[in-house]
C-alpha cells in the first residue's frame, strides 16, 4: 500500500517494466535513482522483494511505522551484510559524530574500537592521556556490556554512541580480557577528548623522541614543526613512536614518509578491478639515524608508514607485531546529512605484501612489560623505548 493505493509488481524484465520498477523504488524510499537498463535478474528480484516487504510493513504493521528509521535500518543491514567492520552506514546524527571524531574533539572515553572477527567490539588502542587510557584499557580488550546492557551483536557505531556522552558523566563498561576468567568491571568518567596527534621531547644524548598518536588532518604539519624544534636543539638521532596509533588519514602518513626517506614507493593500492595506484615519497630524507617503535595497537596508516620504512630498509622497527589493517576506506556524505565509509581498496607495502589480518613483524622483537594486578601501567619501565635508544646509540656519530 503506497499513498493509500495497492501496488502490484509484475515479472518480465522489459526496459519499460524496469523503468516503472525504479520509479516505484524512488517513491517508496524517497530517493532519486539513476535509471540504468540491466539484465541482472538477481538484483532485480532482491529489490523487488525489498519494496514488497516495505510496502507490506507500512500497510499492515500494528503500530505506527517510522518510515525513515525503516529505510535507514535496511541500508544499515546492507552494509552489515558485507561482514566488514570498516564498512559502515551512518545516519545523520552518527555521521556528525564520526566527523567530530576525525577533528580530534569529542566527548567520550578515548578508545579506538573495531568489530573483531568474533563479532565483539574490540579495542584497537586507547588514546594516550584519555579516561580509557588511564582506566587501563588495552589492545584486544572486548567490550561486552555498556552500563550493564549487553552490546554483543550490536552494530559498532551503536556501541560507540553508547560510550560517548557529555563530559563529566559516568559510563560503566564490562570488558572481556584474554587470560582473565571474569569480566573486568570498569567505571570511566567521560571527558572532552582533545587529541594532540604529535608530541615531542629531547631525550639524553641528543636523541629526539616523537610520538604520533593518530593521523589527523594536521598531523603532517605538527610532525614537521616537532622535527624543526628538535633539529634546532641539535638532534643526533630520533625515536619515532607509532605504538597504540590506530591510524587515520593515509595521505598524512605518506607526507610524513616523504620527510623520512628519499624518492621511492611508500605504498600502493588495488581496487576490485585490480587497478593499481602508487604513492611515492619525493625528495625528503632525514639526515640522522632513527628507529620506529610499533606494537599490536599500531594499525592502518601507522602500518603504511612502518611497512615502507621496513621494506625499504630505512630504519629498524622495534616492538611487537602490528595490528594488521591493510584496507582503505572511502568516506562519502549524502545530501540528507547521512554518510558512509566503504572499503574500496587493499593496500600493499613496497615489496607487494598485504598485511591485512596479518600485521608487520618488527626487526627487533621486544615485548612490553605486563602490569600486575593493581599496578599502574604508566609507571612500568618502557623496555621497548629503552631498546630503541640503546640500538640508536650504535648508529649515531660520536
Amino acid at each position: 500500500m503506497i499513498d493509500g493505493k495497492k501496488v502490484g509488481i509484475v515479472g518480465g524484465l522489459t526496459f519499460a517494466g524496469l523503468a516503472m520498477f525504479f520509479l516505484l523504488i524512488s517513491s517508496v524510499f524517497g530517493v532519486k535513482l539513476l535509471l540504468v537498463p540491466t539484465r541482472d535478474y538477481d538484483s532485480y528480484n532482491s529489490l523487488k522483494k525489498l519494496v514488497e516487504l516495505k510496502s507490506y510493513i507500512n500497510s499492515s504493521y500494528v503500530d505506527k511505522v517510522d518510515d525513515k528509521a525503516l529505510t535507514d535500518g535496511a541500508i544499515k543491514g546492507m552494509f552489515e551484510a558485507l561482514n566488514d567492520p570498516y564498512s559502515v552506514y551512518f545516519d545523520k546524527k552518527e555521521y556528525k559524530e564520526f566527523n567530530e571524531d576525525m577533528t580530534g574533539k569529542f566527548g567520550g572515553i578515548g578508545v579506538i574500537v573495531t568489530k573483531g572477527e568474533d563479532g565483539l567490539v574490540t579495542v584497537v588502542a586507547p588514546i594516550e592521556d584519555t579516561p580509557g587510557f588511564r582506566a587501563g584499557l588495552r589492545t584486544n580488550d572486548k567490550i561486552v556490556k555498556v552500563d550493564g546492557k549487553d552490546v554483543t551483536g550490536q552494530a559498532l557505531d551503536e556501541v560507540v554512541s553508547k560510550m560517548k556522552g557529555e563530559p563529566g558523566t559516568k559510563v560503566h563498561i564490562s570488558v572481556l580480557r584474554e587470560k582473565e576468567k571474569d569480566l573486568l568491571e570498569i567505571d570511566i568518567i567521560r571527558e572532552l577528548i582533545k587529541i594532540k596527534s604529535v608530541k615531542e621531547k629531547m631525550l639524553d644524548n641528543s636523541i629526539g623522541y616523537i610520538r604520533i598518536n593518530m593521523f589527523e588532518e594536521e598531523t603532517y604539519k605538527e610532525f614537521q614543526e616537532a622535527m624543526n624544534r628538535l633539529q634546532e636543539k641539535d638532534m643526533k638521532g630520533l625515536v619515532l613512536d607509532l605504538r597504540q596509533n590506530p591510524g587515520g588519514y593515509m595521505d598524512q602518513a605518506i607526507e610524513i614518509a616523504d620527510l623520512l626517506m628519499d624518492k621511492g614507493l611508500v605504498v600502493f593500492t588495488k581496487d576490485k578491478k585490480g587497478t593499481r595506484e602508487d604513492f611515492n615519497s619525493i625528495d625528503g630524507k632525514l639526515d640522522v639515524p632513527f628507529v620506529v617503535l610499533v606494537d599490536e595497537g599500531s594499525a592502518s596508516a601507522s602500518e603504511i608508514l612502518a611497512g615502507a620504512i621496513k621494506d625499504r630498509k630505512i630504519a629498524k622497527l622495534i616492538g611487537v607485531k602490528t595490528f594488521g589493517k591493510g584496507v582503505v576506506q572511502s568516506v562519502k556524505s549524502l545530501k540528507d546529512g547521512s554518510g558512509f565509509k566503504l572499503t574500496t581498496q587493499k593496500y600493499y607495502t613496497p615489496n607487494g605484501t598485504s598485511i591485512n589480518k596479518i600485521g608487520i613483524l618488527p626487526d627487533i622483537e621486544v615485548k612490553a612489560l605486563t602490569p600486575k594486578e593493581g599496578e599502574d601501567p604508566s609507571k612500568l619501565q618502557d623496555v621497548q623505548l629503552d631498546k630503541g635508544v640503546e640500538y640508536l646509540k650504535t648508529l649515531m656519530k660520536p
